[in-house]
């Protein structure tokens, strides 16, 4: 088995491929009734050989998959009242059931946690971002440090899933360093020929040569060396992970101008170009656009630093589709502070806050090369701004230039790219196993979960269904 991703839900994947097997716990009470009864009817089988949709049937929560809201009620049990009971899950470690498996990714274990600033605050409560049978409230415990109005750093949160691998003994499945260029389908019999990878021979053999699949995964791509060279290669597998999340490529507005200089997609360049004072107070303001979090921690770095902002965004303030009208105030003061800013400091009436305009219901047209900005309202009157820098942060997609035709075929509207929000890729709900591709799997944000609370259940869908497979389940 392979994965091409290595954030929380390869990592999670990966303890439950290691033999790291979850029983319920006996004389452990669940404060759901009916899950209790479903849970004391076979305490001795393991959660992975159970019926996941008849245990997960009646659960409900903030998320839309059965599976994630199963493994999240087993491992939190009433965290969404303030509770916190401890988990009903006892974890056993039974190396027979281990499969051998590889992970690749592009950086250390963690993923996209290791490209994100590091002193920015999670959404989620800071428990909630822990994996299974390692709460990161007892790892920052050891680190001495607190949590932050119940919430975490993504510094803290990077570290927490290196040493999560190293204290699980997971490190030798996992590649750091690796780059995937390509997935797709061949014949058993013409990949037989092939010599094996020195990338694969560590884990175990992942080719099965009992020649009942006809068809395998033969996935390509690079090795980074300490040299920085480039050395190619090439795995099959029956089965592959699609774990790559969806940092990898910022949404463009796609007008014209966008591809000059000084027109960014990342949230990092604003912190590049304040720390090298190429912007500071004295300069003309920076446009950010978009209404989500990412718009609001650029909102509130440049703030902090006293650079002037002009905030444009297509939505109402209103709009209760906006992020910042879902989130509690009391929890999420900071994003709460944002919101009133752009409430009370439009350009039509001058607010409490110096250096910042906030632009709703307006659109950028296009950016010019003398750092002129053209932006429209919904009566489509037109304005020219002077600018330093755009931030243009309205989202990110996943880049799946490995898969055919971009994984489009394998998307829940086959006519539209894949999007975590408003078009995942396809999976059967129990499994996780792409219904339009059998032996590729897709968890995370390309399944639609997108928080790492809710990733998790992916990988127990994924976990229950490969171990199947390969017939390490007992009957």
């Amino acid at each position: 088995i392979v994965f091409s991703g290595n954030g929380p839900s390869g990592i999670c994947l990966s303890y439950l491929l290691s033999g790291y097997t979850p029983y319920f716990k006996r004389e452990s009470l669940h404060p759901h009734p009916i899950l209790q009864r479903k849970l004391e009817e076979a305490p001795e089988v393991s959660i992975l050989d159970q019926d996941l949709d008849y245990l997960s049937e009646g659960l409900e929560g903030r998320s839309d998959s059965p599976v994630a809201l199963l493994f999240d009620a087993l491992q939190r049990p009433d965290t969404d009242f303030g509770g916190t009971a401890e988990s009903v899950l006892a974890w056993w470690h039974e190396p027979s059931r281990a499969i051998p498996h590889l992970v690749l990714g592009r950086n250390a274990p963690g993923g996209a946690w290791h490209s994100i600033e590091g002193s920015m605050v999670t959404l989620s409560r800071g428990e909630w971002m822990g994996l299974p049978d390692l709460p990161f409230k007892e790892w920052l415990k050891q680190k001495r440090r607190g949590l932050r109005n119940n919430r975490a750093t993504a510094e803290d949160i990077a570290q927490y899933y290196q040493h999560y691998v190293t204290k699980k003994g997971l490190q030798k499945n996992f590649r750091c360093g690796t780059v995937v260029t390509s997935v797709r389908k061949v014949s058993a019999e013409s990949s037989a020929s092939h010599a094996r990878e020195d990338l694969q021979e560590s884990a175990g053999s992942l080719w099965n040569s009992s020649g009942q699949s006809t068809e395998v995964f033969q996935v390509d791509g690079f090795f980074k060396t300490a040299e920085g060279d480039k050395e190619p290669f090439s795995i099959y597998a029956e089965n592959v992970v699609l774990a790559t999340g969806t940092y990898d490529s910022p949404t463009w507005l796609g007008v014209k101008g966008e591809n000059l200089s000084y027109v960014h997609h990342q949230l990092s360049a604003l912190e590049k170009a304040v720390k090298n004072n190429s912007i500071g107070i004295m300069s003309d303001p920076v446009l950010i656009v978009g209404a989500g979090l990412t718009a609001a921690d650029a909102i509130l770095f440049a703030h902090h630093c006293n650079i002037p902002v002009i905030h444009v965004f297509r939505r109402r303030v209103s709009d209760p589709g906006l992020i910042f009208n879902q989130l509690p105030k009391m929890m999420y003061p900071e994003y709460h502070k944002v919101h009133q800013m752009m409430k009370e400091q439009t350009a039509a009436c001058a607010g409490p806050y110096e250096c910042y305009i906030s632009l709703p219901e307006h659109h950028v047209l296009s950016f010019g090369k003398d750092k002129k900005c053209i932006i429209q309202d919904k009566n489509g009157c037109q304005k020219a701004y002077k600018i330093s820098m755009a931030l243009v942060l309205t989202g990110s997609n996943p880049n799946l230039s490995f898969l055919p035709n971009n994984g489009i075929d394998l998307a829940m509207d086959n006519g539209q790219p894949v999007n975590p929000k408003r078009n995942p890729i396809d999976v059967d709900p129990f499994s996780y196993e792409c219904t339009q591709e059998k032996g590729l799997y897709a968890l995370g944000p390309l399944a639609g979960d997108n928080f790492v609370r809710f990733v998790q259940g992916g990988a127990l869908a994924a976990a229950s269904s490969l171990l199947k497979k390969a017939n390490k389940n007992p009957p």
